[in-house]
């Protein structure tokens, strides 16, 4: 019988998806190999469920950091244990730090896992699929660039996909189908019991601002924030200001300008918690809080896996890759530069093809605080409703 052109390309379809994505026999133990920062080990969350979802009986094993360790240890989830990467060059580590000794020792150690199966959610795989190969796993899959050495089973990696869907994908290839592609992050009763604590009980809706980002290109400039946390402040919102290192004067300097632009006094309707927080006690901040507002950054992506709304600025090329998938509860403003304003390079090629230029200057300056905060009263339960959006 005479097939149509539709059914012929769902029938191939079907053929390509079912070659090399079986699940595999007698898989106790896996390692997922996945370095980079908080976002990063988010982002591969979802993956690793399905992994979880597919191989109820195996043991999964992260490859990370220290930070994803933080994060994960003793916390109900799907990873039994993080073992923490050694200076890795391509896997962990700043640009080309290695550390071949400490990487022979680690070696040597998680071939005595005896791992069935070996996943490399880390990127091209130029560095990482090698690293993945040593472990000695029964089988293996991964993304691999066209100069990567391939796996058993490889995805082609292509830069712009999203992150959560590219490990989906990823995954799909041991027989481990999508569970969901949105990241996910239980929350204890005793982080939020303390969380409370720091930012007091009321009726008043809690906003959680956070102004940096990694790269200064994703940040939104301080001045917008001081305007935005005022507005909330000054509409009957408590707003508590978070981040870390680099982060905690810009924070702790929005937080004092909002409160005298607000008429407010510091530690009253607006605070700074920057500097203070673990990150069991962010994750915690971030599940009681009503709305977060921030840049494309790690507490954005981790407020979006506890549960909280989230109204962010994004740079539109980030957005493709690691922006929310859903708009529910997750509002994104777009900065829509392509070019360094300073030097005009142009910023939609990826890395390697085209290095970035010196230039820290934001991309997302021109996104309107009005926009913004409009997205974040829509996610805000205002209980009688009486503020209203002020006209542009």
């Amino acid at each position: 019988m005479r097939t149509t052109v539709r059914e012929h390309a769902e029938t191939t379809a079907d053929r390509v998806l079912a070659r090399d994505t079986g699940r595999f026999d007698d898989v106790l133990k896996i390692a997922v190999l996945r370095g980079g920062g908080l976002g990063d080990l988010l982002f591969a969350m979802p993956a690793v469920d399905a992994l979880a979802e597919a191989y109820p009986e195996a043991e999964i094993v992260l490859l990370g950091t220290p930070m994803h360790r933080e994060l994960l240890q003793d916390r109900p989830g799907p990873v039994a244990r993080v073992e923490v990467l050694p200076r890795a060059r391509g896997v962990y580590g700043a640009d080309g730090e290695d550390d071949p000794r400490a990487t022979g020792v680690f070696m040597q150690r998680m071939r005595g896992e005896a791992f069935d199966l070996a996943c490399q959610l880390h990127g091209g795989g130029r560095y990482s699929n090698p690293f993945l190969l040593a472990l000695g796993a029964r089988h293996t899959v991964g993304t691999a660039t066209a100069d990567a050495a391939p796996l058993e089973r490889t995805l082609p990696y292509v830069y712009y996909q999203h992150e959560v869907l590219r490990r989906l994908e990823t995954v799909a290839l041991a027989g481990a189908p999508s569970t969901g592609p949105e990241p996910s992050v239980f929350v204890t009763a005793a982080e939020r019991v303390r969380a409370r604590d720091m930012v007091g009980t009321g009726r008043a809706p809690l906003a959680v601002i956070h102004p940096g980002a990694t790269d200064p290109r994703r940040r939104w400039p301080a001045d917008r924030f001081v305007e935005i946390a005022a507005r909330c402040a000054s509409d009957g919102m408590r707003v508590a200001l978070v981040g870390e290192g680099d982060d905690t004067p810009l924070a702790d300097g929005v937080a004092r300008r909002a409160a005298r632009a607000a008429g407010r006094t510091v530690g009253d309707a607006v605070f700074s918690l920057a500097g203070r927080l673990t990150l069991s006690d962010l994750a915690g901040v971030l599940a009681v809080a009503d709305v977060f507002i921030g840049n494309d950054s790690g507490p954005r992506h981790l407020a979006h896996a506890v549960g909280t709304p989230t109204a962010s600025v994004y740079w539109v090329g980030n957005l493709i890759n690691a922006g929310p998938l859903t708009r529910r509860s997750h509002r994104v403003q777009l900065g829509w530069t392509t070019h360094c304003p300073v030097c005009g390079r142009d910023a939609t090629q990826v890395g390697w093809t085209a290095p970035r230029c010196e230039h820290d200057v934001s991309f997302v300056a021109e996104v309107p605080v009005d926009a913004v905060y409009e997205d974040a009263f829509a996610l805000s339960p205002f209980t009688a409703r009486t503020v209203r959006p002020r006209d542009t």
